[in-house]
């Protein structure tokens, strides 16, 4: 058998998986819609109706496109100066990176666990705040929306990290060497090089972390409790508690029209204001 013919044969290889996959993955959404839309073996919109009838599933929803959002942010304003002080430690890089990387290392679980010994009402926090005698009773920052966005910024950090680095990484040092000659500051030259052009890192930050956390069941459960629902955490609910399936596939279609309809909203926010930097 020659290479040409061998070639082909070795393609269909790799691009097996990927089928695989995708045939996984669009079978299950088709399992989705059909639970979806179907209750007890017939056609019934009754939960899509529920959704859009409940005030409390409103807020639901609410709760989770601006706490997402918050946390998108946060992420990005906190993980910038991380980023930029890995671009510019060339030596110590790697192993600031692994430092960055070390809280992945940890159970989920564990992680939120320890934000519960941190904000809890007799926590670290609230201890030692009433010892400097600042409070009388303790501070409520978990069971509600602080302590989610407290939780999931924690655990979301590192991928802002690393989003931003690979688009600093990218920019040509002599860009920086060109604008010092031409008698730019510091500022000068971080203002119109280096911050544009880490923009498509923040920004592709932004849009995964926010996607991450409107489906995010964990964090939210353990750190906002059961009156301070998700959407994922309402579909986890419906699942583990009520076994209604058909509930869960409707509040699991909900939360993927979202998660569409955000990515379309978030790439015509970035190609507008982005047009003409790159």
């Amino acid at each position: 058998m020659t290479a040409q013919e061998k070639a082909p044969r070795g393609a269909v290889l790799l691009i097996l998986p990927v089928l695989i996959l995708l045939v996984l993955f669009f079978g299950s959404v088709i399992h989705l819609f059909s639970n979806g839309f179907y209750d007890d073996g017939e056609f019934s919109t009754r939960y899509f109706r529920q959704i859009v009838d409940r005030s409390d599933y409103h807020i639901v929803f609410l709760r989770t496109v601006v706490s997402s959002l918050v946390v998108a942010v946060l992420s990005v304003v906190l993980s910038y100066p991380i980023a930029l002080l890995l671009w510019r430690s060339d030596r110590w890089r790697n192993t600031l990176l692994i430092v960055v990387l070390v809280p992945w290392l940890v159970s989920l679980v564990v992680r939120t666990y320890g934000w519960i010994v941190l904000l809890g009402p007799r926590g670290v926090i609230n201890e030692f705040l009433a010892w400097l005698g600042l409070i009388e009773a303790p501070v409520k920052l978990m069971f509600n929306d602080l302590g989610i966005i407290i939780g999931l910024t924690h655990v979301l950090v590192p991928f802002a990290v690393i989003s931003i680095l690979a688009s600093l990484l990218e920019i040509e040092s002599n860009l920086e060497e060109a604008s010092g000659v031409l008698g730019a500051s510091w500022f000068q030259t971080f203002r119109h090089i280096v911050w544009p052009l880490s923009l498509p890192g923040a920004f592709t930050a932004l849009m995964v972390i926010y996607l991450a956390c409107i489906g995010a069941i964990v964090t939210p459960i353990l750190l906002g409790g059961m009156t301070h629902n998700f959407v994922g955490s309402q579909i986890y609910q419906e699942v583990m508690y009520t076994f209604n399936m058909s509930k869960a596939a409707t509040w699991s279609i909900c939360l993927l029209g979202l998660s569409f309809v955000s990515l379309l909203l978030f790439k015509a926010i970035e190609r507008r204001l982005l047009k003409g930097r790159s």
